[in-house]
């Protein structure tokens, strides 16, 4: 049992006596005459003990409290904890993205190969979604910390593989752990973001930026890794961000509301809880079916625009840094940079979508944004078949060398433009997520996206492989074909229709 004792507008400093009687021995009693006479209501709490908690809390301090550009103390202060864990784990991320795929070239894996060990923690994911979602939608925190501890020891295992099976067994196992962590991160997410439901794109804005700059940080790191020490290590760089992420989740409250009904509410002697909460899990069980989202239009629209997308996103890590180390100079040193500055572009893109969300809605920014990411994939074979013969002085060395082809830019100032549009797109659909997800089963439903890109992502390096291994004429074909998926899973978000209001 807990009580919030609430003052009138002005500040006081005294003691204020409640007797306060064991639930089973009689009702709470005030004394007769109090200094002043308190408003006193009852918190849903769960009762750990016998002996009861006093918070007090005026008015003005519990809801005038505000922290970062205008967010509610509530959300900010878990929302910033959050960020700097995600922050310094996407540092680690942004190191290992340009080596994945050279990792599998100095194995001497094939494109189509290298696709299919990319794909492997997809599959982990996909399988893992449904399940992942429900545990999430019981307990936020511990799902975060358990996947997160599964991420670090998948990657050790990456750095210290030695052949292919145990490789694609640690990828697998990266899946799983990022599949656990992610849906808890995604209904921390969505419940922060439901205490101030006008600001949701810009909170999901916070986040994507949050991530473009750890992997701007992380990306040319990673590159000189890789130079002075090989591949390998880059998994250790990886390893480390995600222990220190896993540290800095545990100080992260747990954002579920709970269920509970105390006996004052009831006129019962005992709390109900255990039927209550049985009988809440079943519902949002019921709510959370993928079965039954995907009869609305707006889930499958979203689902098919999210399986676009993620060709995109395998373009970026199984094709772009191949072509990125061939094109431009220094090699990995250029890759990396290349990944650094499409992460620095999302500093541009996640706020604007966010903004945008805010203002213009989830859906059309989704819209918008898709068709400026899929323009960029659509354009790459035409700038890397370019005619002009041009070299260009750059004001840095990449590598031991500052001159650049036109074809080199053109090519980076395309994937600089997708990685603008889909860091866009990024809040606007999980702001779209969040709000088609029923209530209780926020992330369980919005798995159900990203279990359909992940899904996607399963096959989509392995066919871009495929279209690299066989194009020996036009450079940046596989890129192309990401970007006309991209193209056609906006087209159905765009034309199933408006938001069905079941929920």
């Amino acid at each position: 049992l807990g009580l919030i004792v609430q003052s009138s507008s002005f500040s006081f400093s005294t003691t204020v006596e409640i007797g306060l009687a064991h639930r089973r021995c009689g009702p709470s009693i005030l004394p007769s005459r109090p200094f002043f006479i308190p408003h006193v209501s009852p918190i849903r709490t769960k009762r750990q003990n016998h002996y009861p908690t006093l918070l007090f809390a005026t008015q003005d301090d519990d809801n005038s409290a505000t922290d970062l550009f205008g967010f509610p103390a509530d959300v900010a202060r878990p929302l910033v904890v959050l960020l700097i864990a995600q922050f310094i784990l996407f540092i680690g991320v942004g190191a290992v993205i340009p080596t994945i795929p050279l990792y599998g070239k100095a194995i001497g894996l094939s494109s189509a190969a290298n696709g299919l060990v990319i794909s492997a923690p997809a599959m982990a994911m996909l399988l893992g979604a449904n399940p992942g979602g429900k545990f999430a939608d019981v307990m936020r925190k511990p799902a975060m910390m358990y996947g997160m501890a599964l991420i670090c020891v998948s990657d050790i295992g990456t750095a210290m593989s030695q052949g292919v099976v145990s490789l694609v067994c640690c990828r697998l196992g990266l899946g799983a752990g990022r599949c656990l962590s992610e849906a808890g991160e995604r209904g921390m997410l969505a419940d922060l973001a439901g205490r101030a439901p006008e600001l949701r794109g810009r909170s999901l804005a916070a986040q994507q930026a949050v991530l473009a700059l750890g992997i701007a940080v992380g990306a040319p790191l990673g590159g000189v890794v890789v130079e002075q020490y090989g591949p390998r290590a880059s998994f250790l760089c990886v390893s480390a961000a995600a222990i220190i992420a896993l540290g800095i989740y545990s100080f992260l409250p747990e954002t579920i509301q709970n269920n509970e009904v105390t006996q004052e509410q009831q006129g019962k002697d005992e709390t109900v809880d255990f039927n209550s909460n049985k009988a809440n899990e079943d519902s949002s069980s019921s709510d959370g079916d993928w079965g039954k989202l995907l009869r609305e239009n707006s889930w499958r629209g979203l689902a098919i625009c999210q399986c676009g997308a993620s060709f995109g996103f395998a373009a970026k890590i199984s094709s772009i840094p191949i072509i990125a180390a061939a094109t431009l100079p220094g090699g990995a040193v250029g890759a990396g940079a290349l990944v650094s500055a499409a992460g620095l572009s999302g500093l541009v893109g996640a706020p604007l979508g966010g903004w945008l969300t805010d203002r213009a809605g989830a859906r059309l920014t989704a819209v918008a944004s898709g068709f400026i990411s899929a323009t960029g994939l659509l354009l790459i074979p035409a700038a890397l078949s370019s005619p002009f013969s041009n070299v260009f002085e750059l004001p840095f060395y990449l590598g031991d060398s500052s001159e650049v082809s036109a074809q080199a830019l053109g090519f980076t100032a395309l994937v600089i433009l997708w990685s603008i549009g889909a860091s866009a797109q990024g809040p606007a659909l999980t702001a779209l997520a969040q709000e088609l997800a029923p209530t209780g089963a926020e992330a369980t439903a919005m798995a159900l996206p990203r279990a359909t890109g992940d899904g996607t992502y399963i096959v989509a390096p392995f066919l871009l492989g495929l279209i690299a291994d066989s194009s020996l004429t036009v450079p940046g074909e596989e890129c192309a074909a990401a970007g006309a998926a991209t193209l056609l899973g906006i087209l159905a978000l765009a034309l199933l229709g408006d938001r069905e209001e079941s929920h």
